[in-house]
């Protein structure tokens, strides 16, 4: 799997980690829809799969340099450095420009979607009874998840343990987005909001010298909370790899298919113009989360009237299939080159 890869494909791979970690952070944007444009899907899950007991066995032999070659190891350390560093930095400036400019952003991200839809169906030219049928499943399954209203905040250890394993579904299934499922069953704000700030807040305490957080009873609780969540979600990327490289293999062309409808189905969470509806107490106010923002219940979607807003907002849609035709491009050149 391991290849020569010249400087500006090691930058590309760092800059589509980047791109991948941001729409991991976003509710209804897929990172492996990244992976899936961007032309490294399949050696993404494949390097994902080699990570099993063959390779334990070589890193128990204290074998790293095999180790390290066995799982395709300098593609996924450039591909998760560029997620790390999104997740500390492009993740946050995004959480900024959707408080913003919320309408944009989901222009943007609505443009990338169906400019993937175009690119990965100009390119599939399997079609069959099977694989419209395929389509057709995943789209109807994207589509009614999208319209599910979230539940109620669980940080049960299990269940958080459990939410991990889904938050990675989106790195490994494109068009499913695992921080939309998040939102559904309750916790998005608790997993991808409170726990990372208390890592945030305990790593400027610990640089400061300050280690009083220890007898913090709640800082301890959510650390625990992102520990597991953590640890799901690094069994969810294995478990997940090793399922879908089978099916890949085997149904390639279903998946495909079935991975097209998902993400034709995620255009619905996706779509640009909708209300936020809160969740409601009895007495009218809003239900509030830890942190004090108020907890959404679900989007009220509506057509546009034509006005200036809705023309930008059309032009960053035509910005964002851009940038999906952009890595089209440059993944043809790559693999012609290559």
């Amino acid at each position: 799997m391991e290849h020569t890869r010249t400087f500006t494909d090691k930058l590309f791979l760092v800059l589509k980690g980047l791109a991948m970690g941001a729409a991991n952070k976003v509710p209804g944007v897929s990172g492996g829809v990244v992976a899936f444009v961007a032309g490294f899907y399949e050696e993404f899950i494949y390097s994902l799969k080699r990570i099993n007991k063959n390779a334990f066995k070589l890193l128990l032999n204290l074998k790293f340099k095999s180790f390290f070659e066995y799982i395709n190891g300098r593609f996924l350390v450039l591909l998760f450095s560029g997620m790390i560093i999104s997740y500390f930095s492009i993740s946050k400036l995004l959480d900024y420009l959707i408080i913003h400019y919320e309408l944009y952003v989901w222009s943007v991200f609505f443009g990338m979607i169906v400019g993937s839809v175009y690119y990965i169906y100009k390119d599939f030219s399997h079609w069959n009874n099977k694989t419209f049928l395929s389509l057709a499943i995943g789209a109807l399954i994207g589509l009614s998840i999208s319209f599910l209203n979230p539940a109620k905040e669980n940080d049960n250890l299990f269940f958080v343990f459990f939410c991990g394993i889904i938050s990675v579904s989106g790195m490994t299934l494109p068009g499913f987005s695992g921080s939309f499922i998040l939102i559904l069953i309750g916790n998005y704000v608790l997993l991808l909001v409170d726990s990372v700030n208390a890592l945030y807040d305990t790593f400027y305490e610990i640089i400061k010298g300050d280690f009083s957080f220890i007898s913090n009873v709640e800082r301890i609780r959510m650390l625990k909370v992102l520990a597991v969540f953590t640890l799901g979600s690094i069994t969810g990327l294995v478990t997940f790899s090793h399922a879908l490289s089978y099916i890949l293999k085997h149904y390639k062309n279903i998946t495909i298919a079935t991975i097209l409808g998902f993400i034709i189905g995620s255009l619905g969470v996706v779509w640009p113009w909708k209300k936020t509806i809160f969740d409601t107490l009895e007495n009218g106010t809003h239900t509030l989360d830890s942190s004090g923002e108020r907890i959404v219940k679900n989007y009220e979607r509506y057509i546009p009237e034509l006005s200036t807003e809705t023309l930008i907002a059309i032009t960053f849609a035509f910005f964002g299939f851009a940038i999906v035709a952009a890595l089209e491009i440059y993944g043809k050149k790559h693999k012609k080159n290559g």
